[in-house]
């Protein structure tokens, strides 16, 4: 089901889950908890309870442990979401048996399990598992058509036949139902087509700025945990806003994620010369006072 963004396909992954007064279990960094502007609280009513996970990742024992007993004073938990590749975790993949062994463990205990795959091909291209591999493993999964892959809108909810026809109507009263959008599924289908294969180059990209980057005197990061096209780094002592504007002043555009915090993406408009011109720039600007 072809929807306008990741924020709306995931909402209503969360609405077709659940019900009113539910629990939804996810990693603390998760999308759908934190940049989704309390969405699953107006929309659904739904609570979402947090597990601190591992650059993103959490274990079946980490789910299990999260679980509480059957109670009248808890709500109850219907869903668990997971994200590949996780945004705030760095772009990093879920090993497939990690999830293999969590979706067991959701399953055996009659949940549902969701995945925010607004990265998924990169996670596929990263690992060399295929995508299938990955949400066979789940009840439903949200793609994202307009990040890596270029496309210039657009996302997909995808899941069982009654599931996505009893979304189609939520997507409508959501105001998703948009007109002639054919041609924006047709960027979605070229997009899927054409620029697949060459994220390799943007997840090259981010190792070579990642590499770059960690040399830089004043520049905190670990570049050997770079695995996609994230690459999240901190400026200790600096202000992340004063540092993200010195940058943009200089043609390089970065996201200030915390007081001293700071994410760079790699992507198709970016070269090998453009990343080693854009740690110039950094240095030059970290130099400065």
């Amino acid at each position: 089901m072809f929807v306008a963004s990741g924020t709306m396909a995931n909402q209503l992954a969360l609405r077709l889950n659940t019900q009113p007064g539910d629990e939804a279990l996810m990693e603390t960094g998760a999308h759908v908890f934190g940049k989704e502007a309390g969405a699953a609280a107006a929309l659904s009513g739904v609570t979402c309870r947090l597990i601190e996970g591992r650059q993103g990742i959490f274990t079946a024992q980490d789910f299990l442990g999260a679980l509480r007993p059957l109670d009248i004073h808890h709500s109850p938990t219907r869903l668990v979401c997971v994200e590949n590749t996780h945004n705030v975790g760095g772009g990093s993949v879920w090993p497939l048996a990690t999830l293999a062994e969590l979706s067991a463990a959701v399953r055996s205990r009659g949940l549902k399990l969701h995945m925010d795959g607004a990265r998924l091909w990169n996670a596929s291209i990263a690992s060399g598992i295929p995508e299938r591999a990955y949400i066979e493993l789940c009840d439903s999964v949200a793609v994202c058509f307009s990040k890596g892959l270029g496309a210039p809108v657009g996302s997909a909810l995808a899941g069982p036949t009654e599931f996505i026809d009893r979304g189609r109507r939520l997507r409508k009263m959501l105001g998703g139902g948009m007109r002639q959008a054919g041609l924006l599924a047709a960027g979605a289908l070229y997009a899927l087509r054409h620029h697949r294969e060459r994220l390799a180059e943007d997840h090259a990209n981010a190792k070579a700025l990642a590499a770059g980057l960690s040399e830089i005197p004043g520049i905190e990061l670990e570049a050997s945990e770079i695995e996609t096209n994230i690459v999240r780094f901190r400026a200790p002592g600096r202000d992340s806003r004063k540092v993200a504007k010195a940058l943009a002043d200089r043609g390089v555009l970065v996201l200030d994620t915390g007081p001293d915090a700071i994410r760079a993406v790699t992507h198709l408009m970016i070269s090998p010369n453009d990343v080693r011109m854009a740690v110039r720039i950094v240095e030059e600007v970290m130099r400065s006072a």
